[in-house]
């Protein structure tokens, strides 16, 4: 079996968990790295014993592949903590004032969902805004007591 074989299983456990969320790429790049071993072991067992192959060289496929699983972790870490920030984003939200990016629609917010790439204002008036480039999100404005004429 060649080299080239162990590229091949490498790069295709990067491409197939380049889709999916950082969980399910960890769990797929744990099962591909026993398969790798798996693979590795095969390769030693049937090279060619008047050939065999560089010790060095099984190293660096070993060390590509571990380096691939540590990226993926690294992923879902962020992941984790982009997600935390976002909810962090969200409540401060709460009981401001958002006007949409094409100033149609503006309200004070009731409510925020956070979704994998947006968060979505809900107004007090039943609106959703979603907040974009262009949103304008401020404190509330208050009224002045000294210019209120219903006093």
């Amino acid at each position: 079996m060649a080299v080239d074989g162990v590229t091949s299983a490498t790069n295709a456990a990067s491409t197939k968990t380049t889709d999916t969320s950082a969980s399910s790429a960890s769990a797929a790049a744990s099962l591909d790295y026993d398969s790798f071993l798996k693979l590795l072991i095969a390769q030693m067992q049937n090279q060619d014993p008047t050939d065999p192959m560089d010790a060095s060289e099984q190293i660096a496929q070993l060390a590509t592949f571990s380096q691939v699983e540590q990226t993926i972790q690294t992923n879902a870490n962020l992941e984790t903590l982009i997600t935390g920030n976002a909810l962090t984003n969200a409540s401060n939200y709460i009981g401001q004032t958002i006007t949409s990016a094409d100033e149609k629609l503006s309200g004070v917010i009731e409510s925020v969902r956070v979704y994998n790439d947006t968060m979505v204002a809900t107004t007090t008036e039943g609106d959703e805004i979603p907040i974009t480039v262009g949103v304008r999100v401020g404190v509330p404005s208050t009224p002045d007591p000294d210019t209120d004429t219903d006093a």
